[in-house]
């Protein structure tokens, strides 16, 4: 979801209220080109993926939306003023976009089909789609051929609930695959005898108490941390550093703000205080977890009005806070517990009841594949009974013809005449 598309202004702002994790550079020079075409290929991950982004490109052709996107803020977005303003686009706008959310439907009415059909089936009722369709928030089902200002609300507040906690979703992700590293750590070690296990338990606190030998790590958005980044990535005076011109230099695609991309590109001189991919007792994973923990306490600290975009306004203002000459002293994953021991019991308790239903699964496919085998091995004995009947019942009736003086039978039982022989001149000639 960092990964951003090139539009224009307006849409950073509605991207940025609507899919609330996106940043929307400007493509101003040649150098971007190259970034727009790979970046244009990223799937945010929602379901309406292509949808909301034929969208977004219709209305950006129209020049009326695309002015009053310019002079829009937050609230004129999130209140529904905006969605107003689709009452006014051009005529060949509105067509494209009733095309879009036809072939939107149309392509919901196969995924349900696809889902319910067997099940529908199975007890003989009739699917409607009508009624199943309103399980899809992003569009309006009781109008299923237009595109309306309703339509083009509910795609930007359907977007906005969709994404606005997916920093939430990877904590909890991040959290479970701890969990499982731990819930292995210990099943691992069940494994062992005393004195192996007790050699890999003094191995794995030695990882771990290197692990946390690193050097102080700084405050995010601080003016310590900001310093060395300036310094040592950009190769100025610490002595002469300055926040507007700090600013400038990391607005890396200059559309006047810092998106969540270049905030986190801000953290990776303090992050490689603390891991590398080359050392065992560095867990990369963590690594991304802790930029995203840092970039969601800039974004606290620094974005106002939380339109996940920190102008330069917002920037200097946060430079003039207390926390950022004197910040409270950051704390690594490493010092502060994810979970509980009850936590981990029941995860694990959760784990295993998954294992054992995939087990259950596992055994009755087994016996089902035995199942199978059982009755091709029928088929094949019950074949190999009929052909040897066939053929015996054709000797039988070979024996049969013989003996009552008939011409043998042929292969289907049909009877072969041998031509009669004469005599000529005391040689054998076929008549």
């Amino acid at each position: 979801f960092s990964r951003r598309m090139n539009l224009t202004p307006g849409w950073l702002l509605l991207l940025s209220v609507s899919a609330g994790v996106w940043s929307v550079p400007l493509d101003r020079n040649a150098d971007h080109r190259e970034a727009k075409a790979e970046e244009e290929n990223v799937d945010t991950g929602l379901y309406y993926d292509r949808y909301l982004r034929e969208v977004i490109e219709v209305l950006e052709t129209d020049p009326h939306f695309r002015e009053k996107l310019q002079t829009a803020n937050t609230e004129d977005i999130k209140n529904g003023r905006l969605s107003k303003e689709l009452d006014l686009v051009g005529h060949h706008v509105r067509t494209r976009l009733d095309e879009l959310k036809r072939q939107e439907v149309s392509r919901l009415r196969m995924l349900l089909k696809a889902k319910l059909d067997n099940k529908y089936v199975k007890v003989g009722l009739q699917m409607d789609h009508a009624s199943l369709l309103k399980q899809f928030e992003h569009l309006d089902p009781h109008n299923q051929n237009t595109f309306e200002a309703k339509d083009l609300e509910l795609l930007i507040t359907t977007a906005t609930k969709d994404l606005e906690n997916y920093d939430a979703e990877r904590h909890e992700e991040f959290k479970r695959y701890e969990m499982l590293k731990e819930h292995e750590r210990r099943e691992y070690l069940k494994g062992l005898d005393q004195e192996k296990r007790e050699r890999e338990e003094k191995r794995m606190q030695e990882l771990k108490d290197k692990h946390r030998q690193h050097p102080k790590v700084n405050a995010p958005g601080s003016v310590a941390q900001l310093r060395e980044v300036w310094e040592e990535t950009d190769g100025l005076d610490p002595q002469e550093f300055n926040p507007k011109t700090f600013f400038k230099l990391h607005d890396t695609n200059e559309d006047g703000v810092l998106d969540e991309q270049e905030l986190e590109a801000l953290f990776t001189k303090e992050l490689e205080k603390v891991y590398n991919a080359k050392n065992e007792e560095d867990d990369m994973m963590e690594m991304e977890e802790e930029r995203l923990r840092m970039r969601e306490h800039v974004m606290k600290n620094v974005d106002a009005n939380e339109d996940r975009l920190v102008t330069l306004e917002e920037f200097l203002k946060s430079t003039e806070k207390k926390e950022f000459s004197n910040p409270k002293e950051w704390e690594t994953l490493e010092t502060s517990p994810l979970y509980t021991e009850e936590e981990l019991q029941r995860f694990e308790v959760d784990l295993r009841d998954r294992e054992e239903e995939l087990k259950r699964k596992a055994e009755n496919l087994r016996q089902q594949q035995e199942l199978l085998k059982e009755r091709g091995k029928a088929l094949e004995a019950q074949r190999r009974e009929y052909q040897q009947a066939v053929l015996e019942m054709s000797q039988r009736q070979k024996e049969q013809q013989a003996a009552d003086g008939q011409p043998p039978a042929g292969p289907n039982g049909e009877l072969q005449f041998q031509p009669a022989v004469q005599k000529v001149e005391g040689k054998g000639k076929r008549l």
